[in-house]
């Protein structure tokens, strides 16, 4: 078992989600930013899609009451194990009784700890996931919860240290035209791809919200609610997008100029408040 002795601003259970139930209004969920959650899994000897911990901008401390291992990775901050300070994206030992502490990271919003078995707290739809939007799998983490491990699957780790690519300072997401790009003026899409826009506070885990020059429509009248997905471009009447994450609806009415390429959008989800991002339109899919 392991108890939360100080949850931080938001801490979550994330695995990679229950993709496929979309039709029954069921969105995926699951890690923000999947590449480093299957990472840190892969550190400790489970499986990619194990269940662990989404940090988000730190603060948590864990007391753990048996041997384990565990790996971090995602938003760099810093780490300790029983006051010692221990690395990112590499394994730690954690003996029983000992106490894991993260302090805020200096760049980047989502940290990813896995442990080694991974998280066993109960499945819902197929799924440990907590999304925060359809109140679906376990509650975020509070002081005094307590969570119990699974039984490790696969070999013991054998690595010391995983190379990762640093966090851009200025993500450049790559784009194509959305099912609604014909509802925006020409110049809309040029705007898009030429101008930075600001990560504001209103950001979480359904979308990251963006501010900066309008996206004018063409078509002004109300757009029937329609299938949406990750990295969507969705534009509300003040014409500030907004690039849907994990805990998206599953339909939205407001029209979708663009989609992020799957592989940016880890770099949408540790895009932290007052930080630019830049879009990259590429041409549209044939």
């Amino acid at each position: 078992m392991i108890e939360v002795l100080r949850p931080g601003p938001l801490t979550t259970v994330q695995d990679l989600g229950r993709p496929g139930l979309a039709h029954l209004g069921v969105g995926r969920s699951g890690a923000a930013d999947r590449p480093s959650l299957e990472l840190a899994n892969r550190l400790v000897g489970n499986r990619e899609g194990d269940a662990g911990l989404e940090v988000t901008l730190g603060g948590l401390a864990l007391r753990f009451e048996c041997a384990t291992t565990v790996a971090l990775t995602g938003a760099p901050c810093r780490v300790r194990v029983a006051g010692r300070a221990r690395d990112l994206d590499a394994p730690v030992p954690v003996a029983a009784g000992q106490v894991l502490e993260l302090g805020m990271p200096g760049e980047g919003v989502r940290t990813y700890l896995a442990v080694r078995g991974g998280l066993a707290v109960p499945a819902v739809l197929g799924a440990r996931a907590t999304d925060v939007l359809a109140h679906l799998g376990p509650p975020p983490l509070r002081a005094g919860d307590r969570l119990p491990l699974g039984h490790p699957s696969g070999a013991a780790p054998c690595v010391d240290v995983a190379p990762v690519r640093a966090l851009s300072s200025e993500p450049v997401l790559r784009v194509v035209p959305g099912p609604r790009a014909d509802w925006f003026t020409p110049a809309a899409m040029e705007v898009l791809g030429t101008s930075p826009y600001e990560v504001t506070a209103a950001s979480d885990r359904v979308g990251v919200r963006l501010a900066g020059p309008a996206l004018e429509r063409a078509r002004v009248e109300e757009l029937p609610s329609e299938g949406v997905v990750d990295g969507a471009v969705q534009v509300p009447p003040d014409g500030q997008p907004v690039v849907f994450l994990a805990d998206h609806p599953v339909t939205g009415g407001y029209p979708v100029i663009a989609v992020v390429h799957p592989d940016d959008l880890p770099a949408v989800a540790q895009a932290r408040p007052g930080q630019h991002v830049r879009f990259a339109v590429q041409p549209a899919l044939g």
